[in-house]
């Protein structure tokens, strides 16, 4: 719920209090005869580039007790008491700075609450000329948000999810919302009387559930303009709204009043990692989590698996036929057809496929969010080792992922698997300009490697290699290799195409690919990886 007040200026945040009570001075020079008992308003502004806190008997009284909120502390005594030691600026009497302590009487819990995590945003920022940000919260260095993303890129994600057609894509996703639904419901035990903290709470409806399970209290903390519908939605819902405090800001940036015992969120991007939202989660973990706190969700799993779509392939290659042209209006376009060929296979594919399309047993890659590090998000490394179940040429590596929900009660799993119902994440697929040959029992080894760039996704890196297999296999090296770049932040989106279709005969999207054709590594080049047990999911299909 939103209590505090805003001027028209945007330059100040105001809060009601029952009381305000000076403590003793240890400077005789401006202790004062008179308490303060009657009602007053405390106002936090920023002038001369200072976050200053000042209680004043109403809003149009001079006569104030004033403390520089860099300097101050601020504690609580009870549930609608707290005191606040600090510096006072003397600066308008021109004397010198002295210390100084206040009691603070609020009228109820929540604006205690409210009051304590405003104090910490304006003690935590940096003022700059004095200004304030439409929402009120006050302008800043650099946090370490921004020292990560680029501001564009920023710009449009908060821009995108701002918007309610794109949470209502979120939302009307049943798959995802029904798993989070169930998930916190099965395990109220976890959420009765306990803080929850949600992670870039959107249009809210995570912390809904959270209340409805029985959560003493929420945090709704939002960074994009998406926290004004979730304020509306809230409100629109009393009985539990009391309970929710939505925070407009970044998870990097916003203070708390209290710990929470819960953080819940949905983080989770195409491949699990895109858009880089695991980092800000694991950044809540720190700053707000309780020791053994539960995360909603604990684990990421991403799954791989090497696939043959003859169809897919073709699809991608005769995009580029386009720069084949000798006679464009005039104009030859060939000498940009091989740039263009590179570029279209540079985009990872994001559809729903036939698991039957994958070639091997599937091998997965664990992320648990209880215990990784910021940093580990920043490059991921997975090596690669699958053994062929047919014949056939292999066009890539497909990879999806699962998140799991570790309640006291029921454990439960939210899958974007092939062959599972659809998600809005769908499936991705990394396709080779040159597929590999291999027989069923043939070894594929490889290493799939995603960098974290600062447009809030990743560059992913992946190589895949058959090795010899048969008679003399163990005295062999690769036998063949192919690699390839991909921007995981601008995939293409197949998800309406079709899957088949006919290729004219007289098409021809490039020249066939031999074995001969493909560059060759000694097997000391790449050397394979001890063998990871596939996850318990049956998508051993063959072509």
């Amino acid at each position: 719920m939103e209590i505090q007040k805003q001027s028209k200026q945007q330059q100040q945040e105001e809060f009601a209090l029952a009381s305000v009570t000076e403590l003793a001075s240890s400077s005789t020079s401006l202790s004062r005869s008179d308490s303060h008992s009657a009602p007053v308003i405390a106002r936090f502004s920023a002038g001369n580039g200072v976050a200053v806190l000042r209680f004043n008997r109403d809003s149009e009284s001079t006569d104030s007790i004033s403390v520089d909120v860099k300097t101050a502390q601020l504690s609580k005594l009870g549930p609608l008491q707290s005191v606040c030691i600090a510096e006072a600026s003397g600066a308008d009497t021109g004397k010198e700075k002295y210390s100084t302590g206040v009691t603070v009487q609020f009228r109820n819990e929540e604006e205690s609450r409210a009051f304590h995590c405003a104090f910490e945003q304006w003690k935590k920022k940096d003022i700059v000329q004095g200004t304030l940000l439409p929402n009120g919260a006050v302008t800043s260095f650099k946090s370490k948000f921004e020292d990560k993303i680029e501001p564009s890129s920023a710009k449009m994600y908060f821009h995108y999810y701002g918007q309610l057609l794109h949470q209502q894509n979120m939302m009307q996703d049943y798959v995802r919302t029904g798993t989070y639904y169930a998930a916190v419901m099965e395990n109220r035990v976890d959420f009765i009387d306990r803080v929850v903290v949600d992670v870039g709470a959107g249009s809210g409806i995570l912390s809904l559930f959270a209340a409805q399970a029985g959560a003493k209290h929420v945090y709704a903390v939002e960074a994009s303009e998406m926290a004004e519908y979730a304020r509306k939605l809230i409100a629109g819902n009393p009985s539990l709204g009391e309970r929710i405090t939505v925070i407009k800001g970044k998870v990097e940036e916003v203070e708390l009043p209290e710990k929470a015992d819960i953080l819940i969120s949905e983080p989770m991007g195409t491949l699990l990692v895109n858009e880089r939202m695991l980092e800000s989660y694991v950044i809540a973990r720190d700053r707000f989590l309780v020791p053994n706190g539960k995360m909603f969700p604990a684990v990421g799993r991403i799954h791989m698996a090497p696939f043959s779509d003859e169809y897919l392939f073709v699809e991608i290659a005769n995009k580029a036929l386009f720069w084949q042209q000798h006679k464009y209006f005039g104009v030859d376009l060939t000498p940009l057809y091989g740039s263009a060929f590179g570029g279209y296979f540079s985009q990872p594919v994001v559809d729903a496929f036939d698991p039957r399309l994958l070639v091997a047993p599937t091998i997965s890659h664990d992320l648990d969010f209880t215990e990784i590090k910021e940093e580990d998000l920043y490059e991921i490394e997975i090596p690669l080792k699958f053994v062929a179940s047919v014949g056939t040429r292999v066009h890539g590596l497909a990879c999806w992922f699962d998140v799991l929900f570790n309640g006291s009660t029921v454990q439960r799993w939210l899958t974007t698997a092939p062959g599972a119902p659809t998600t809005h994440w769908y499936q991705l697929r990394c396709v080779l300009s040159q597929p590999l040959y291999v027989m069923a029992g043939q070894e594929i080894t490889g290493q799939l490697r995603m960098v974290a760039h600062n447009a809030q996704s990743y560059t992913i890196y992946l190589t895949l290699s058959a090795k010899m297999w048969g008679p003399g296999a163990e005295q062999g090296g690769i036998l063949q290799t192919s690699s390839c770049k991909l921007d995981l932040k601008e995939p293409y989106y197949r998800m309406s195409q079709p899957q088949a279709y006919a290729m004219a005969q007289d098409q021809q999207p490039h020249q066939p690919i031999h074995t001969q054709d493909i560059h060759i590594h000694a097997a000391d080049d790449l050397e394979g990886p001890e063998l990871i047990q596939p996850p318990p999911q049956n998508l051993d299909g063959q072509l």
